[in-house]
């Protein structure tokens, strides 16, 4: 294979590779993101568990201080219905001791439900804690790999941009230009190998006689009549001869 040949062959190999570590790259800060946004979701689940606990226990104190003042109503009702001379009064009394009790009695029971509930809302927060601690050890495990892969990344995309310019400088203008407007028109990809049955690779199209022994020579720059590809042959490996039978 003529050394320009290989030249190109070898440019595409770091073209490809120069793509992959800019993709990589690029995806890098929507990876974190979407790291972030799961810890967030597990703060979310965790504060919405202490928000709620925290309502709970601000209607209880003011359940607390209703069934102060039932209780504080409930006691002074039955202190005046001793001093009461009639048995309308006494009986009207009573009726408010009642309602006094109802309404105690109704606050007493919430308060109760609200103590229940503030039980079960702990365990939901103990599990939510313990839910974003593990989501938070994860994401910061993630996080560093994501902060690995982008070194590694950065690395990779320096080494083939140096070996580029090595690789480019050695080729000369003309076809350095073919390589580039193919590369362009072609989604990147300049080069095509040619099938052992004379096809071009990339767009399957058959090369004329003449021109795929041209290209099964691998000494100069041929394109694809088709899709305008530079053209390369791999000849097949030599066949293993048969094993030696020792009797």
């Amino acid at each position: 294979m003529s050394p320009e040949l290989q030249s190109l062959i070898d440019l595409q190999r770091i073209d490809a590779a120069l793509i992959e570590a800019r993709t990589r790259i690029a995806a890098h800060p929507q990876k974190v993101a979407e790291a972030d946004a799961r810890l967030a979701e597990a703060k979310d689940v965790l504060d919405q568990a202490k928000d709620k606990l925290r309502i709970s226990q601000e209607e209880r104190r003011a359940l607390e201080k209703e069934a102060a003042v039932y209780q504080g109503r409930l006691a002074k009702y039955k202190d005046q219905q001793g001093s009461v001379k009639t048995n309308r009064e006494f009986q009207a009394m009573g009726h408010e001791i009642e309602t006094a009790q109802r309404e105690l009695s109704s606050a007493e029971e919430k308060v109760i439900e609200h103590m229940v509930g503030a039980d079960a809302l702990a365990v939901e927060i103990t599990a939510a804690e313990a839910a974003f601690a593990a989501r938070q050890k994860e994401i910061t495990a993630e996080k560093q790999e994501l902060d690995a892969e982008l070194a590694g990344a950065e690395a990779a995309l320096a080494k083939a941009q140096a070996e580029r310019g090595s690789v480019a400088s050695g080729l000369p203008a003309q076809t350095l230009n073919i390589y580039e407007g193919t590369a362009k028109q072609r989604k990147g990809i300049a080069l095509a190998q040619a099938t052992r049955d004379g096809l071009c690779s990339a767009c399957h199209v058959r090369m004329r006689p003449p021109v795929f022994q041209n290209v099964r020579a691998n000494n100069s720059i041929i394109q694809c009549e088709s899709c305008r590809r530079i053209l390369y042959y791999i000849p097949p490996p030599p066949p293993v001869p048969p094993a030696v039978v020792v009797k």
